[in-house]
């Protein structure tokens, strides 16, 4: 099951396509979720945390699936971060949290990706983080930060 959203007290909602293998692209989303909170007055430091573990799930995507989608829904006492993509899945997610573990290929890693610190950076900078994942099906993250 795909993590579910809240709608309540949402202020703003807005939402990224993910394409897989676009590096060229890869961080645009995050870029602009940054300017967005800068531009509604959050608290520097917040928008650091959000800007890190938002272009963290932007490069997971693009690296290990077939594409994704990031929303974004502001509220009144938090910002949630939704991140999904299409396969492959993560068979052990305990493992895949660790620092330094990584699947990515030896061409992702020359590019400079693939360090395997993408899902505990993720953990790292938010107040709550949940995944959820299902082999050749699915990877589903959902970051909370309180405001």
């Amino acid at each position: 099951m795909i993590l579910a959203r809240d709608n309540n007290d949402v202020a703003m909602m807005k939402d990224f396509e993910v394409t897989t293998d676009d590096f060229s692209s890869a961080g645009i989303a995050s870029s602009k979720i940054k300017k967005i909170l800068r531009q509604i007055g959050l608290e520097p430091t917040v928008i650091r945390r959000i800007a890190i573990a938002t272009y963290e799930a932007e490069i997971n995507v693009a690296i290990h699936s077939k594409g994704g989608k990031i929303e974004v829904y502001i509220k009144s006492d938090k910002v949630e971060i939704f991140v999904e993509d299409k396969g492959p899945g993560i068979a052990d997610v305990d493992l895949a949290m660790q620092k330094g573990y990584s699947t990515a290929t030896k061409e992702i890693r020359e590019l400079g990706f693939g360090a395997g610190m993408g899902l505990p950076n993720m953990e790292k900078c938010s107040d709550e983080f949940h995944i959820e994942s299902e082999v050749d099906q699915y990877t589903a993250i959902k970051m909370t930060f309180t405001l």
